[in-house]
């Protein structure tokens, strides 16, 4: 099962490697932005396609290892030598928990930040750093704090940063921009070119300054986060900033979805091996490698669309987080 599933993973991310670098041409030759640019980046995005693809290499690799064991009949011997199919199914499961393994390691370590620095150099190598493009932006509030980020430019530097303050009633107070924000080794907040206008009952103050520390406690890291796509972040992350946006009563049901969501694919790596068994039992016992084939791609293509229809409608829709990630999983489970 492991070296099917390893075999059908390496297939599917050639695939993919073609699918994403073809993806990228538009983007050649903006900036410095170039054809060996292009395929580092993908490179890069490597990892997260494993992780998001290795449940269903699991599902198709399971089918065609066990398939072929029952072809040769050699799961007929280990029946007659007295081995239960629940024994069997166990031991695929072993086999699902090694995947699942895997997956856990590919998405906590080395997912998040290849995908991260990847979005990051294709941004760098298209447009300058000061120019921060991008259509995309990050909304945090903390307290009575809103802060809008344009975009990342590093780790711990934002551009296009504006920053709002509302009173006890909700009422604007205050509104700033800084070209650039930026947070100290003591954790204050350096705005560069800054500019703000306070509103004082009938009254407006403004003034500018070149270098402003704001002494406001905001977390940086929460920023980054927001920056970033919920489906790309290590559980740890997700979990964090799930917790932030519920202190601060803001919708949190997309992160909570991905947190979930990261948590049931670990299952669901087990899952699918053992839904692989029946195939080596039942009618296609003797059917041919390709018959199995196409059924567990098959298998594996509605099981992918089922999971990610769901979690991308399910904040559409305001399903249960639960629901969303937990539903596939046990509907397999079940069948």
């Amino acid at each position: 099962v492991l070296m099917h599933t390893l075999m059908v993973l390496a297939v599917l991310l050639a695939l993919m490697t073609l699918v994403n670098f073809i993806s990228h041409q538009d983007d050649i030759g903006q900036g410095t932005f170039d054809v060996a640019g292009a395929f580092f980046v993908t490179i890069l995005f490597l990892p997260q396609q494993a992780y998001e693809m290795l449940p269903i290499a699991a599902l198709i690799g399971a089918v065609i290892g066990l398939g072929g064991l029952a072809r040769d009949s050699e799961l007929t011997v280990i029946r007659a030598a007295g081995v239960s199919v629940a024994r069997i199914a166990g031991s695929t499961a072993l086999a699902g928990l090694v995947i699942a393994g895997l997956l856990w390691v590919i998405g906590e370590y080395f997912a998040p930040p290849a995908d991260q620095y990847g979005r990051q150099y294709k941004i760098f190598s298209r447009y300058s750093q000061l120019e921060f493009a991008g259509r995309r932006s990050a909304w945090v509030r903390q307290g009575s704090w809103f802060i809008n980020v344009r975009q990342q430019a590093a780790e711990n530097l934002f551009g296009g940063v504006f920053v709002y303050e509302l009173d006890a009633e909700r009422r604007l107070r205050l509104v700033g921009r800084a070209d650039t924000a930026e947070q100290d080794d003591e954790g204050r907040w350096v705005l560069s070119n800054y500019g703000e206008t306070r509103l004082e009952g009938e009254h407006v103050g403004a003034r500018r300054s070149a270098r402003e520390v704001s002494k406001t406690e905001f977390n940086a890291d929460f920023l980054g986060l927001a920056v970033n796509e919920p489906g790309s972040l290590p559980l740890r992350d997700l979990y964090a900033y799930k917790e932030h946006l519920e202190a601060n009563d803001q919708d949190a049901q997309a992160w909570e979805i991905a947190f979930w969501a990261r948590i049931a694919r670990l299952v669901a790596a087990v899952v699918v091996c053992i839904f692989a068994v029946p195939f080596a039992f039942g009618p296609l016992r003797s059917a041919g490698a390709g018959s199995r084939t196409v059924l567990g791609i098959m298998a594996g293509v509605l099981y992918m669309l089922l999971t990610q229809t769901l979690e991308n409608s399910g904040q559409v829709y305001g399903i249960d987080p639960l629901v969303v990630a937990w539903g596939p999983p046990l509907l397999l489970s079940l069948i």
